[in-house]
């Protein structure tokens, strides 16, 4: 391929590129370069995905105290995959119970049990993951016993108090993680996380995105 000369052009629809081919940077009509996010565009390309728990007034319910190996949900990735957490939300429907732990953490072995979940792609009609989930209330999700020389620790949340019903950012923190320098994970391995009280397991809805590369597209 031979160079081109231009370094810029003004856009004012898809520029339809195809693959190997020289192309100047995108530029706004006012002259600005256009560049775009990185998490917005693995959305675009569909590597973007999505694991919940709970539907409309149904919500699942935790466990009854944190427990070793046992996981609400799950993303998993087997070697050569990798996968990115960006976005976590877990919202309070009922928290009558105590001590409240959540956590969200990663270790270098896939889960072995719990209900499979298909992801969500969050391109709408985009191609479906290659990664793999699971959903289970109670910890029913199953994961390899952590370890602190083995086990990463993403993100955590913790209260000592009963919540009210219908838990709300006026009565407790928004109980959500949004990373800005997101972990890396190559597989194999497993993306969890974890809601328990005790006395009563709480009941919540919650969400996880992901995007989902390989290896090899991340230049490893």
């Amino acid at each position: 391929m031979s160079p081109i000369n231009e370094w810029g052009v003004v856009r004012t629809s898809p520029a339809g590129h195809s693959s190997l081919t020289n192309q100047p940077s995108t530029l706004d009509p006012s002259g600005a370069t256009v560049v775009i996010d990185f998490f917005a565009k693995a959305i675009l390309d569909g590597r973007g995905f999505q694991v919940r728990a709970g539907t409309i007034t149904t919500p699942l319910v935790g466990d009854v105290v944190i427990t070793d190996t046992a996981a609400e949900m799950s993303v998993d990735a087997v070697a050569g995959q990798v996968i990115i957490p960006v976005y976590q939300c877990i919202g309070g429907r009922l928290m009558t119970g105590t001590l409240h732990e959540y956590a969200t953490k990663s270790v270098a072995t896939v889960s072995s049990a719990g209900a499979a979940f298909v992801l969500l792609p969050l391109k709408s009609g985009g191609a479906a993951a290659v990664l793999t989930a699971r959903v289970a209330a109670a910890g029913g999700v199953t994961v390899t016993a952590e370890l602190a020389t083995t086990t990463l620790r993403h993100w955590n949340y913790a209260s000592p108090a009963a919540g009210p019903t219908g838990t709300t950012n006026i009565m407790m923190p928004l109980i959500e993680w949004e990373p800005l320098r997101p972990p890396v994970l190559n597989g194999a391995r497993s993306l969890y996380v974890q809601i328990a009280a005790t006395g009563t397991g709480p009941s919540y809805y919650a969400s996880l995105d992901v995007l989902e590369f390989t290896s090899a597209q991340l230049g490893q």
